[in-house]
């Protein structure tokens, strides 16, 4: 049983500072009434007053006891740590003694008070009734949520816990265990790899500039994840040669695609980072130096660090020679592409260690090289026959090696038509212009072994004639680009066959420029017969107006459209005697004509009102059609004229006009070039009314020279006469749309 507490003041005992408030361990079940005096009030005061030992977290010598003698349960709760000897302090005392009384140690001072004749007095607070338990515990100190010291305190279902507490003077704005706001670095925050992937979207001038940002920008702008592929055909001449240098060495083994393309201004810095470069760069698949200036030795050691080499131009270098081909032959065995174009040292000797050892060669260009007579470079080609692409231009080539690079020596013959029988080649392009050597004789071998020709070019081989280039024609279906300028002996035989051949609907190019010999003839069967055609250079020929003509009505038949238009045929046409500026002024207005069908629909609206006077008043209005108009209608293609020097200024400007949609600025440019090239031309008569002639067409200058751009925004395309007069209203007052 729970010893009964009295309202009397106990005397304080004299007991150790270490024990604790309440030795029982439990609560007394039975609580006393509530007592009702001022005796009430005076115990309670003490309590009330300030303590620093709660803010300890240690246990004071004086923490179990008041000034009055008397225990609390505030005291007893938040006194810790306990000893070990002590039995089960706050827990039991607050559960009301529900575990049971614990046995106190001998000697210590956890002893029963009972036992020691202390009577501690407990006051519950908030209690329904005096015999009823508390329905809660509050939590202890130490496992509140609030921060350590904070000075607020509270209790659970409207219990308080008597507790003294010290507030400080000022409270903190911010609780200590707070966390602050997190400051997010956006660029700084990012994976690298998404930097790299953003910096790929850069050109390689914004890169180099980005590199004077900061350190890290540098680092990463100089990644050689960047620069797989340094290509300087754009800012060759803009970036200084220790920037170039730089950017290279730190692309190392990314690099794959090297353009060095016109940098002369590593001239000097291959000779002391050279060797370097090489070392860093083994994994280059292209390689282009074309323009550079480069000593023979370090291209021989790049040549050799660079086993996996495709491409390969080095056209126009002194240093390339013999030597260099045997370095190719020995290190490069997936070369498919070699331009040694106009490298003097290099011969077909050379080459021929090329083609001997790489078997994937595909394109070989070596214009201005001597020694293709050799019969025995011609046969390494044709047992090869890998090769798509072959440009000779400018070659001693014989008529003999040229049919070896057909058909080899010696080949079975087909005795109906006396034709090698030997595998097709498969060359797709072919370009042996300006070889003087090449005749008829070696020309034809290329017919009917060359069935995947796209292109030929024959140009200034003056011995050719129709025989020859007509028998090629015939066997290549698929031909799109055929040159043969300046071939004197040409007729209008050759355009009339090109015209009835398979490959008039595939051709795109021709250029039968100087061949004096050709004229509408046979230019209008192959303007009329190929419908792919994007351009034709017929200049110093006998074509005149008539095929410039039949070339307007061609375009325009390829339709119209809302977009602007593009060029979709290119006629070249200066020098040429029979083309007038009449069929240039048919050019351009074909370039800008909008047939009636697609221009919006007018109506015309009189009205007649009563006046004052006698006789009514008549007015005349231009409305549009009930429907919506439509949206602006252009050619889809026009033509690009190359003309006489003297109309080549107004043709370009036209052109811009018509490109940019302006087909009403043009129409207006193009009526006025007519009333001036007419007045000229009445000028340069003579004879009677010359004077008057010579005054219209200072006119008619006057007016080419004027501007009058506030009429194109006022009247449209139709309002101009087919021969350029000025723009007249009725005289009665009605304007026909």
């Amino acid at each position: 049983m729970a010893t009964p507490i009295t309202d009397e003041i106990v005397p304080p005992l004299e007991v150790s500072p270490a024990s604790p408030a309440s030795s029982t361990g439990q609560i007394p079940l039975d609580q006393p009434p509530k007592i009702k005096s001022r005796r009430r009030l005076f115990p309670g005061l003490p309590r009330r007053q300030s303590s620093q030992s709660l803010t300890r977290r240690g246990r004071s010598a004086s923490t179990g006891y008041r000034r009055d003698h008397k225990a609390s349960l505030s005291c007893v709760s938040l006194s810790s740590p306990y000893s070990p000897c002590v039995g089960n302090g706050s827990s039991s005392q607050l559960y009301g003694g529900l575990n049971g009384p614990r046995p106190a140690t001998p000697g210590c001072s956890g002893a029963p008070a009972e036992a020691r004749g202390i009577s501690n007095r407990i006051r519950l607070v908030g209690t329904e009734s005096p015999s009823s338990q508390p329905r809660t515990v509050p939590l202890p100190f130490d496992l509140r949520p609030a921060s350590r010291g904070s000075p607020l305190s509270t209790s659970t279902e409207g219990e308080v816990v008597d507790t003294e507490i010290t507030l400080p003077d000022t409270l903190p704005d911010t609780l200590p265990d707070a966390r602050p706001a997190r400051n997010l670095d956006f660029w700084g925050d990012m994976p690298r790899e998404l930097k790299m992937e953003i910096f790929r979207y850069l050109t390689p001038l914004e890169i180099i500039r980005c590199a004077a940002v900061s350190k890290l920008w540098n680092e990463m702008c100089y990644d050689g994840q960047l620069w797989s592929m340094v290509d300087t055909t754009e800012y060759y001449n803009k970036i200084p040669s220790d920037v170039l240098v730089k950017l290279i060495t730190s692309g190392g083994a990314f690099v794959r695609d090297l353009n060095l393309r016109g940098c002369i201004q590593l001239r000097d810095k291959w000779s002391s980072d050279g060797e370097r470069i090489s070392d860093l760069c083994r994994n280059v698949v292209n390689f282009s130096l074309e323009g550079c200036r480069i000593d023979k030795t370090t291209i021989h050691y790049f040549l050799l660090r660079n086993p996996r080499l495709e491409y390969i131009n080095v056209s126009g270098l002194s240093s390339i020679t013999n030597s260099a081909m045997k370095i190719i032959a020995q290190s490069c065995p997936q070369l498919e592409t070699l331009n040694i174009s106009w490298c003097n040292h290099v011969t077909a000797h050379g080459l021929l260690k090329v083609v001997n050892a790489c078997h994937l060669l595909k394109d070989l260009r070596a214009s201005e090289i001597r020694g293709f007579a050799n019969e025995d470079f011609a046969l390494a080609l044709y047992e090869r026959n890998t090769l798509e692409r072959l440009i000779m231009s400018r070659t001693d080539l014989s008529n003999q090696s040229l049919k070896i690079l057909m058909h080899g020596v010696d080949p079975p013959l087909d005795v109906l038509t006396d034709r090698p029988i030997v595998p097709p080649r498969r060359l797709r392009h072919l370009d042996l212009h300006q070889c003087p050597d090449v005749s008829d004789d070696g020309l034809k071998s290329l017919a009917g072994n060359v069935p995947d020709l796209e292109g030929l070019q024959v140009s200034q081989c003056s011995d050719l004639t129709d025989d020859s280039v007509i028998d090629v024609i015939r066997t290549t279906s698929y031909l799109s680009h055929l040159e043969i300028e300046d071939l004197e002996n040409l007729t209008n035989a050759t355009l009339i066959e090109i015209a009835k051949s398979p490959c008039s609907q595939t051709l795109e190019h021709l250029n039968v420029s100087y061949c004096e010999n050709l004229g509408d003839t046979g230019m209008l069967q192959v303007v009329k017969s190929c419908p792919k055609l994007r351009s034709i250079e017929m200049d110093n020929t006998r074509v005149s107006d008539l095929t410039l003509m039949e070339a307007s009505y061609r375009v325009r038949k390829r339709g119209y459209g809302e977009e602007h238009p593009k060029f979709g045929l290119r006629l070249v046409v200066f020098d040429c005697a029979n083309v007038t500026w009449a069929g240039v002024k048919e050019v351009l207005s074909s370039n800008c004509f909008i047939p009636r069908s697609r221009k919006p629909v007018s109506t015309i609206v009189t009205v007649t009102q009563a006046s004052d006077s006698d006789s009514p008043t008549t007015t005349t209005y231009v409305t549009p059609a009930s429907t919506p108009s439509p949206s602006p209608t252009y050619p889809k293609e026009i033509i690009q004229l190359k003309c006489f020097y003297g109309w080549q200024m107004t043709v370009d400007e036209h052109t811009k006009r018509v490109i940019r949609g302006d087909l009403i600025g043009a129409s207006r440019l193009d009526r006025k070039w007519a009333d001036y090239m007419m007045a000229n031309e009445e000028a340069g008569a003579t004879g009677a009314g010359a004077r008057r002639r010579r005054r219209r067409a200072r006119e008619a200058e006057r007016l080419y020279n004027a501007d009058e751009d506030d009429e194109d925004d006022a009247y449209g395309v139709g309002t101009f006469s087919a021969l350029g007069g000025r723009r007249r209203r009725a005289q009665s007052g009605c304007l026909v749309m």
